[in-house]
């Protein structure tokens, strides 16, 4: 491609993240009060419901991410893409209309297939997007999902407000709207020649991670991608029950202090981590990212007064410098043909930690906040920091010989 389409499909890519993630954030707001509905109003039951969508939800995304990045590098990113995006929305109309918990309990399932795309948005990047600069459009990339996050919430309470099935449909109406914008904007990234055969043994959750381990030194950096996701899952499974319980913060105080962190985000990754990249290299950018994110957690775990909290607030931010950094590492280490079954690899990696990390720092609060001896709210984050530490250690070992060179992945029949 040159320079104009280029440039064109990578403002797609980056709009598809976006609309993507804001119509997952239009919906978090309202679709605990549908459920709701369906359960005649009963709370604990609605309650119930909404953990087994997120697990089926987060169960999806870890069977479908490798099997879409797999197809992805034998027919293309663009059908791939497309397809997603026109189901996704589809998606949305089925659970705009849904009669009852069942129909939506379908679209939920549905949902995390379509948007187990990602991967493939992914390694569109990849593709169109020398090595050196990679960390930079993935940093782009990260700033998308912050957008997203940032305004969907907002706009699906004030949508939602109206009517509760409202944020379904402008979801829908987003990415049936990309997806017909990206049939003409959206060139295809990867050449016939550099497409590889479909195979059911390298598409699924398991045998996608013999892809990790086919080249050199990609399975620790894998590692280092998993423990970062891992620690993640501190913030949504225990910030609202923390702030709450040591602060005394309301919706308003939680809602801002959220609103913060994305803007915070957002701008760490859309505007510093190509120039510091370019300045310090991935490697050195990497380790700085764990670092600083392990500090940050160490601070909100300690922090005894509000202020304190909010004042590691832009410096936890700065962890988000890593998941570029430790992204364009693993795509310099496989082959253009292999970059749809990496991203799907690694996302899948990803869902497991959605699946253990909620239960993990929510058991470690509430044991630590019931502990009359040991009593210490802020467990959970001082665990996360002790994770993203190990992460850090795991990278420092890993890339100490620079990138290794590219393996030849075994053939399968």
């Amino acid at each position: 491609m040159n320079a104009e389409p280029r440039r064109a499909a990578i403002v797609f890519i980056f709009l598809t993240i976006v609309f993507d993630m804001l119509a997952v954030g239009l919906i978090v707001p309202v679709l605990p009060k549908l459920i709701q509905q369906f359960q005649g109003g009963n709370t604990a039951r609605a309650a119930e419901m909404m953990g087994i969508f997120g697990t089926v939800w987060a169960l999806m995304q870890f069977v479908c991410s490798p099997v879409l990045g797999a197809l992805s590098d034998r027919y293309g990113r663009r059908p791939v893409i497309l397809v997603s995006n026109f189901g996704l929305g589809l998606d949305y109309v089925l659970m705009a209309m849904a009669p009852s918990l069942g129909w939506l309990f379908a679209g939920r399932v549905i949902s995390g297939i379509t948007a187990a795309s990602v991967p493939t948005a992914m390694a569109y990047i990849a593709d169109v997007t020398p090595p050196e600069k990679r960390a930079g459009a993935y940093g782009m990339v990260g700033a998308a999902f912050g957008l997203g996050f940032i305004i969907g919430p907002a706009a699906g309470g004030l949508l939602g407000a109206i009517d509760p099935r409202l944020p379904f449909w402008a979801a829908a109406a987003l990415s049936l709207g990309n997806a017909m914008y990206g049939m003409f904007v959206l060139p295809e990234s990867l050449p016939e020649e550099k497409r590889a055969a479909f195979s059911w043994m390298r598409a699924n959750p398991v045998g996608s991670l013999q892809l990790l381990r086919s080249y050199p030194g990609l399975l620790s950096l894998s590692g280092v991608a998993f423990i970062s996701r891992l620690a993640h899952d501190v913030l949504p499974s225990t910030f609202v029950l923390y702030a709450g319980y040591r602060y005394g913060w309301g919706e308003r105080e939680v809602g801002f202090t959220m609103a913060g962190v994305g803007i915070c985000a957002s701008i760490v990754q859309g505007a510093l981590v190509r120039p510091i990249v370019a300045r310090i290299g991935e490697r050195a950018t990497l380790l700085v990212g764990l670092t600083l994110g392990a500090v940050g957690f160490s601070i909100y775990g300690l922090a005894s007064e509000p202020r304190w909290f909010l004042f590691g607030v832009p410096l936890m931010s700065l962890w988000g410098l890593s998941g570029p950094a430790v992204q364009g590492l693993m795509s310099r280490r496989v082959d253009p043909s292999a970059q749809g079954r990496l991203q799907g690899a690694v996302m899948s990696m990803g869902s497991v930690a959605g699946l253990l990390g909620p239960g993990l720092f929510t058991q470690t609060f509430a044991t630590f906040v019931a502990h009359q001896e040991w009593h210490f709210p802020g467990a959970a984050f001082v665990l996360a920091s002790g994770l993203l530490l190990t992460g850090a250690v795991l990278a420092w070992i890993v890339t100490a010989q620079g990138v290794a060179p590219k393996a030849t992945v075994p053939s399968e029949t």
